[in-house]
């Protein structure tokens, strides 16, 4: 059974930045998307491919790029090529020309942001995301 319900999955190595974008993102989006928070790749992944399984569906991840493990446009690029309608954003301080393009090119990235981040763009950037995914 499809639910109604849209996960939005922020992906980055420190907590503190996480719990910034979960206090943000609560309180600006409507209480009918779920939030998930998570400070690995390879754990992101596991998350999306669950909820999935229960037929709720991701819509948007913002994620960093310089993560142990795996960077940001590897994680990205392996998103798109399972699932390519999800909307990718890049929010980092850090991430090399090599790795900006490849998250264009090869994950269809949809934008990317610079730490530190203004709230209200962040806010824009995934609203206008998903008003390309017809859901807002």
């Amino acid at each position: 059974m499809k639910s109604n319900k849209k996960l939005i999955l922020c992906l980055d190595d420190e907590k503190i930045i996480l719990d910034s974008l979960r206090m943000q993102l609560k309180n600006a989006l409507p209480s009918d998307y779920i939030f998930e928070f998570s400070q690995d790749g390879e754990d992101g992944l596991e998350i999306i491919d669950e909820y999935y399984e229960d037929g709720i569906g991701v819509v948007v991840i913002v994620s960093d790029w310089l993560m142990p493990g795996m960077r940001g446009d590897e994680f990205l690029v392996r998103v798109h090529q399972r699932y390519p309608k999800i909307v990718k954003v890049m929010l980092t301080g850090q991430a090399d020309k090599a790795a900006v393009d490849r998250a264009y090119n090869e994950a269809n990235l949809f934008k990317l942001l610079r730490k530190p981040w203004e709230k209200e763009e962040l806010l824009s950037t995934i609203k206008n995301g998903l008003g390309e995914l017809d859901l807002l």
